[in-house]
């Protein structure tokens, strides 16, 4: 496996609104002795959704904290449950929490750039920006928000950067246009973005009609987020006759592996591939949510990850013989 995870117990030491949706939380590993964690790093946090234990994954904030990992979650209701767990949590509360571990780095070689972030995917760039800044390289940073009140880290990164942020307002009619943007760039730039599953979506549409490498356009997205709205729907399966419900707030990947249906899996965030499984026939519409599976591939609706892709209606799955997604 890839991703191999250690866990540590840590306390939540402070939290304090940024937006009225968007909640930072500063949490201290015990022994934690203020080691500096990678640009556009990760914890994994262990939570508690209705009485059954779970994880979730949320992007480390700034360059460094003496204090603690700080992160940002924001408050969604049509989501799994972990941001709701999240912000009932009260400092002093004892966590359990994985290393960081970085999926967005830096390629130091650039000469230049681009740094994108959408809405609560600014959190893995702030750290990003800062480092870019104090090494005085050329970048900017384009945050796309639907409103200034929904902008979290403004107070950081105004003073900062200066004239390197564009912020992209939608109630102001400033959105992101991506073709203007890839066309504007030096060629050999490398571009950063995280993002919900549209803004990725149309980002990658852009970047591959503008010619450029596929290799210089690295992002994260959210693994909540997709292109129709979270809901239940229903699996069933080739070879027996049996039929399970998905509920709205549990992933695939878990109600398959509490049926008896056991389906490996390493990262969780949609990005490795290890528990896409086969899609024999659907009823209804498929919600591809990872960032593993190019767009042709998701066009051809054969594969699902089941630890972060959803559907609507009934899909019918193919379990038995799984060839290593890698």
């Amino acid at each position: 496996m890839r991703f191999i995870e250690s866990w540590i117990p840590a306390t939540l030491v402070a939290t304090r609104d940024l937006t009225p949706s968007i909640r930072e939380l500063l949490i201290r590993p015990e022994s934690f002795d203020g080691a500096i964690y990678p640009v556009g790093g990760h914890i994994n946090v262990a939570v508690t959704i209705d009485g059954r234990p779970e994880t979730r994954s949320y992007s480390l904030v700034g360059e460094a904290d003496r204090g603690g990992y700080r992160i940002a979650v924001r408050r969604a209701e049509d989501t799994r449950g972990g941001s709701r767990y999240m912000w009932s949590l009260a400092p002093g509360a004892r966590l359990s929490i994985t290393l960081p571990a970085s999926l967005l780095q830096i390629d130091w070689a650039r000469r230049h750039y681009c740094l994108i972030a959408g809405g609560i995917g600014i959190t893995p760039l702030v750290g990003a920006a800062q480092v870019l800044a104090r090494r005085d390289a050329d970048f900017t940073l384009h945050y796309a928000v639907p409103s200034r009140e929904q902008a979290a880290y403004l107070d950081v990164l105004t003073p900062l950067l200066n004239e390197r942020l564009i912020v992209h307002v939608g109630n102001e009619g400033r959105r992101l246009n991506f073709d203007n943007l890839f066309a504007s760039l030096p060629p050999d730039a490398l571009t950063m973005l995280c993002g919900p599953m549209r803004m990725l979506d149309a980002a990658r549409r852009a970047w591959d009609s503008a010619g450029r490498t596929v290799s210089d356009l690295r992002y994260e997205t959210f693994g909540s987020s997709g292109s129709l709205p979270t809901e239940g729907f229903r699996v069933r399966f080739v070879d027996r006759n049996l039929e399970i419900e998905i509920p709205s707030d549990r992933s695939l990947l878990d109600v398959l592996n509490e049926s008896g249906c056991e389906v490996i899996a390493d990262c969780r965030r949609g990005e490795c591939g290890v528990c896409a499984i086969d899609i024999i026939k659907i009823d209804g519409e498929l919600d591809h949510r990872d960032v593993f599976f190019s767009a042709p591939q998701k066009r051809a609706n054969e594969k699902i990850c089941a630890c972060v892709s959803r559907a609507r209606g009934t899909i019918t799955v193919d379990i038995r013989h799984r060839p290593d997604a890698l």
